[in-house]
């Protein structure tokens, strides 16, 4: 144990456990992560491919699963000050190719489709009250980037009351050290960080 594990291991880290009943999301998977001419590209097409699989399993267990994606008026004119700060936000304006589904990722009739504005699929969305509704008391996280909006999603998804669980290969970051970095930190503060084949072990026995 590292003396920074050692110092956190004092108070955080204590394990939420799985819920009950819980909806699979995807953050942000789109076409601007993954093309290499897009200031956004960040080479996760493996966290992809995790998500893609976890996505079979939630659907063979008949369990919610939600998509996001953060898309402006053509203007810009609902981008705000995250639009003002984040210049690869122009990517986001409607009907700009870098916003499309990535190739693998086409939405099914099945799974429910959240359009965002701002890092976290909670703020400004019907997020929270379709979960309700649904008997939803937890959520799977996956997505892009770890660093954003899957954190950004992880910490609102825990402040309106569902246990958050974030799948380490299912999620994606430009670099390393912000990925790691945000995977400790949801780990130590707001969620249980758990593996590929720990979450479709959880699915399968649902």
């Amino acid at each position: 144990m590292t003396a920074l594990e050692e110092n956190y291991a004092r108070a955080f880290g204590q394990k939420i456990g799985f819920g009950k009943a819980p909806a699979l999301i995807l953050v942000d998977f789109v076409e601007a992560y993954f093309d290499p001419a897009c200031d956004l590209y960040a080479g996760v097409d493996e966290a992809l491919a995790s998500a893609l699989r976890i996505r079979a399993a939630a659907h063979a267990k008949r369990r919610p699963v939600i998509l996001t994606n953060v898309v402006y008026h053509p203007a810009a004119m609902d981008g705000g000050r995250f639009y003002e700060k984040s210049r690869p936000l122009r990517y986001f304006r409607r009907g700009d190719p870098m916003g499309a589904w990535p190739r693998g990722l086409e939405p099914r009739d099945d799974e429910l489709v959240i359009s965002k504005q701002y890092p976290s699929a909670f703020f400004g969305t019907s997020l929270a009250s379709t979960l309700t509704s649904l008997g939803v008391d937890s959520v799977i996280l996956t997505g892009l980037s770890t660093s954003g909006c899957v954190r950004a999603t992880c910490v609102d998804a825990m402040s309106h009351g569902f246990i958050p669980t974030v799948v380490r290969e299912a999620c994606g970051d430009r670099h390393s050290g912000p990925h790691e970095a945000s995977l400790f930190d949801m780990e130590a503060k707001y969620a249980d960080v758990v593996g590929e084949s720990d979450i479709i072990a959880y699915l399968d026995r649902l």
